[in-house]
């Protein structure tokens, strides 16, 4: 799923790019002046070049806004036949999209969130699996009735059209069915009763941690792809992994047991707050969790689009595929990404 500039930032470069002239191509558009000027910079951040040269006294296009200039023609002109074809066929026939968040704070509930807010005519129906290996059985599930469209308008496969999380730890023949796209590399964390030794330090060196029992969703088949993560991290530093547990259901429950045991648990950055406990990242090295979205081959949906740009925007604002000096992947992680 390659990152594609919506039609919007598209829109906003063509008017710029055929007035020449900020004000003028807001008025077109019926846009404010500095809305405009935000989604030209958004495209230039996109495409990673200066599509425009700005003075006090004029607009003009770079040489890379002049390669881009007739491409954008033509993408628009392709969008606005589409919402031709849809509009004829009625668009209502498009079914929701089905997607796995994995939990309500997390990189994948903030690019639903952004995909909604971006597309409100398509209808994103929020699932929460926690663990990216419970959700890949669901996105290759038993096949569809007969008068389904497997990944077009017909319903889910397996009652799930997208996920995130971590792919490196599939096992391969789920693997095998799925594509996947990296969204972020997500720091890696961990949440602290208040009262342990290391919970005033605003990053706690894994080093620190030697010695230490930590839970990383042992005994939940759903999360293995989380767990045999925490291994090889824990491995390096002599850091024990709790021993397997039932797995656990919501929020409140998560909090009732991780404080009634007194544990330590392996999170990331983006994770729940427990009262009484305090998330801290982990440094010294920097561990990173790579977070992809995850679809099942041959999905056509136009809200996998939606939820591809909403996942480009937010990286782009954020940095979200950095990589700070000195971090670190398990091996396995390393070379899915590169290739």
């Amino acid at each position: 799923m390659p990152c594609h500039p919506s039609p919007r930032l598209l829109r906003a470069f063509v008017a710029v790019a055929e007035e020449l002239h900020f004000t003028r191509a807001a008025g077109r558009l019926y846009v404010a002046q500095q809305a405009l000027s935000r989604d030209v910079r958004a495209l230039e951040r996109e495409v990673g070049a200066a599509l425009f040269v700005r003075s006090t006294r004029r607009v003009a296009l770079t040489e890379e806004g002049e390669r881009l200039l007739p491409h954008a023609r033509r993408v628009l002109a392709a969008y606005e036949e589409l919402a031709t074809a849809l509009d004829g066929a009625g668009a209502a026939e498009v079914r929701p999209l089905v997607v796995d968040v994995a939990a309500p704070v997390s990189t994948g509930q903030r690019v639903l969130e952004a995909a909604r807010e971006a597309a409100p005519d398509i209808e994103f129906v929020a699932r929460y699996y926690s663990g990216l290996t419970a959700a890949a059985a669901d996105l290759l599930g038993p096949a569809p009735p007969a008068d389904g469209v497997p990944g077009g308008a017909g319903v889910p496969v397996g009652g799930l059209d997208v996920s995130f999380g971590r792919v490196a730890g599939l096992p391969p023949h789920l693997l095998a069915g799925l594509e996947h796209r990296l969204v972020r590399y997500e720091r890696v964390a961990v949440l602290l009763p208040e009262e342990h030794r290391l919970a005033g330090l605003t990053e706690v060196p894994p080093a620190a941690l030697a010695g230490e029992t930590l839970y990383a969703g042992a005994g939940n088949p759903g999360t293995a792809e989380w767990t045999s993560y925490a291994r090889t991290l824990f491995a390096r530093y002599g850091i024990e992994l709790a021993a397997s547990f039932p797995k656990i259901e919501g929020e409140r429950e998560f909090a009732r047991v991780v404080r009634g045991r007194g544990w330590s648990v392996l999170a990331t950055v983006e994770f729940i707050g427990v009262p009484g406990m305090v998330l801290r990242p982990l440094g010294a090295p920097v561990p990173l969790s790579p977070v992809s979205v995850v679809w099942r081959r041959g999905l056509r949906h136009p809200g996998l689009a939606a939820l591809g740009e909403a996942a480009c925007r937010l990286g782009a604002a954020e940095g979200w595929r950095e990589r700070p000096r000195g971090a670190w992947l398990p091996e396995e992680d390393e070379t899915l990404m590169v290739g």
